[in-house]
């Protein structure tokens, strides 16, 4: 991206931010996919904690009402900038024809580079979010979940490269918050299966390097950011060891983190109004603390 054409984008982004109205993240760059970013920000008070929300739906498509919007207006609520992310997924035709045999559709790495791209804007752009650049978060829901953790240890390689991006701010996000998250790719006694052909498409779904590489229990490094993790035992969906794998990483390799588990709960409720499972107040305690 030339001089020229970035400074007139981030123009344009400065006008849709401050209306609070969706931006095109891609708008402007070589990536022609229309990934919206949804901001819902307080209307009051200082630079705020922003959270960056990835919808579940096995990365075949999105659950934008209760892990989204229901969860964007709680956060606010709390006086918490929060902005919805409709990263890319491979879509419904996907799951019921397997069209991905023949063509690529959207897979990996089109969901971390949505992601990244998502929290290089936030940083760029705190000031007409009235945002803290140093506390910038991502929270997730089932596949969701494994997207905000992706962002959380795959900082490090700049997915966006190959469009011409190089982000003058880091790609690390300040903290995370993997909810009933899918975590191994690898692991054939608790993987999603439907959450990995999702990702990974019809060929590669079985490419064990790339189940290894995305297996969020084998990359935790000693820089991975602050963790917030919750789930439920009786998750029909997710297997509950998903979370108990990645709470054993994070603990061997001392990453500050907070692992709750309920017994009953199920799967799915996101910020849902109708349960049982206080987690909304668990978080916000811990990033009370955290900050």
């Amino acid at each position: 991206m030339n001089r020229f054409l970035g400074l007139s984008v981030l123009a344009l982004y400065a006008v849709s931010l401050s209306a609070q109205t969706p931006v095109r993240i891609w708008e402007g760059t070589k990536e022609k996919a229309k990934v919206e970013l949804i901001p819902c920000i307080p209307s009051v008070g200082e630079a705020h904690t922003a959270v960056i929300i990835c919808p579940g739906g096995s990365y075949f498509w999105l659950d934008r009402e209760t892990e989204g919007t229901k969860v964007a207006e709680w956060l606010k609520r709390a006086g918490i900038a929060a902005f919805v992310l409709k990263y890319r997924t491979a879509g419904i035709a996907a799951f019921i024809t397997h069209y991905r045999i023949a063509s690529k559709g959207h897979q990996h790495p089109d969901m971390i580079r949505d992601i990244q791209r998502a929290i290089q804007l936030l940083r760029e752009n705190a000031r007409e979010y009235n945002i803290n650049p140093e506390r910038i978060g991502v929270m997730g829901f089932s596949a969701g979940g494994h997207l905000a953790m992706s962002s959380g240890v795959c900082f490090k390689t700049n997915f966006m490269a190959p469009l011409g991006i190089i982000p003058n701010v880091s790609l690390r996000p300040d903290f995370v918050a993997p909810v009933y998250p899918v975590v191994t790719l690898s692991d054939k006694r608790y993987v999603h299966k439907r959450s990995r052909r999702g990702l990974l498409g019809e060929w590669r779904k079985s490419n064990h390097k790339m189940r290894d590489s995305l297996s969020l229990e084998k990359q935790i490094t000693v820089d991975c950011p602050p963790v917030f993790l919750m789930n439920c035992t009786d998750d029909p969906v997710v297997r509950y060891q998903n979370s108990v794998l990645l709470d054993s990483a994070l603990t061997a390799r001392r990453i500050p983190h907070k692992y709750i588990r309920y017994e009953k709960g199920g799967h799915g409720f996101g910020a849902a109004e109708d349960k049982s499972i206080p987690w909304e107040r668990e978080f916000l305690d811990w990033l009370d603390t955290l900050f």
